[in-house]
């Protein structure tokens, strides 16, 4: 799955132009170190040919919905079944997006030593992680974009911490998936599998992601107790 998630780039400029989009997206843009469920982030669509980075919330919510209690259950959604699933069935058709990020967090340990693991790239790229998207209306007049993101099979790597992985694409796949004129969206599903082995790096980082609160740099430290990370790790 993916509970949480970062987007590490200092300047917005720099982000846009990684991302293909205007260089006035991000006029407002910050890094965070800890997104988390029912926090505002932003996804990457393609409108009249071109991409288009815009803001939206972590955790679907339908269009019909009266309000937003079900946006935690929904930051997911599962690959395998996308098209059949009631909420998500009219977006993977029409409203399919990308999630930017940097990397994701995954935990192992015992409940009283949860140690978060940070799945990065090694040459610190973006990764585009396959995502859907809706907007509801949450008093007359009033509409907010949310987003949920796809998940498959884990990979090898990351099956040591849990049974599934965020879809990540790559560029080229990326507009293949966004395109909103695909004539048939439902081949775009042999693009929803795991990633190569080799594109993750799984690092441990500092306990304090573990509460949702914290967010600075210095979350993606390697811990003091280098013993305890190796141990949680499996490489001891």
């Amino acid at each position: 799955m993916c509970g949480r998630f970062t987007i590490t780039r200092r300047d917005g400029n720099s982000l846009a132009a990684e991302l293909g989009v205007a260089t006035d997206s991000f006029a407002d843009y910050k890094p965070h170190y800890n997104v988390a469920p029912t926090q505002d982030h932003f996804i990457v669509r393609i409108k009249f040919e071109n991409r288009e980075a815009i803001p939206a919330r972590w955790g679907f919510v339908n269009s019909w919905a009266k309000d937003a209690s079900g946006a935690a259950r929904c930051i997911n959604a599962r690959s395998e079944t996308v098209e059949r699933v009631r909420a998500f069935r009219e977006a993977f058709i029409k409203r399919r997006c990308v999630v930017p990020a940097d990397g994701f967090f995954e935990w192992t340990g015992p409940k009283n030593e949860r140690q978060p693991i940070w799945f990065h790239r090694e040459d610190g790229g973006l990764i585009l992680m396959a995502g859907l998207y809706e907007s509801w209306q949450m008093s007359p007049g009033n509409w907010q974009r949310t987003f949920t993101i796809l998940t498959t099979a884990a990979n090898s790597i990351a099956a040591r911490y849990h049974d599934r992985m965020p879809v990540i694409l790559d560029d080229r796949h990326a507009d293949d998936w966004m395109d909103p004129r695909a004539p048939k969206p439902l081949a775009l599903k042999k693009l929803l599998a795991p990633a190569p082995d080799e594109l993750l790096v799984p690092t441990p980082v500092s306990p304090r992601v573990n509460d949702v609160a914290n967010d600075s740099p210095d979350l993606l430290e390697t811990p003091k107790d280098h013993s305890l990370a190796a141990r949680q790790l499996n490489l001891l």
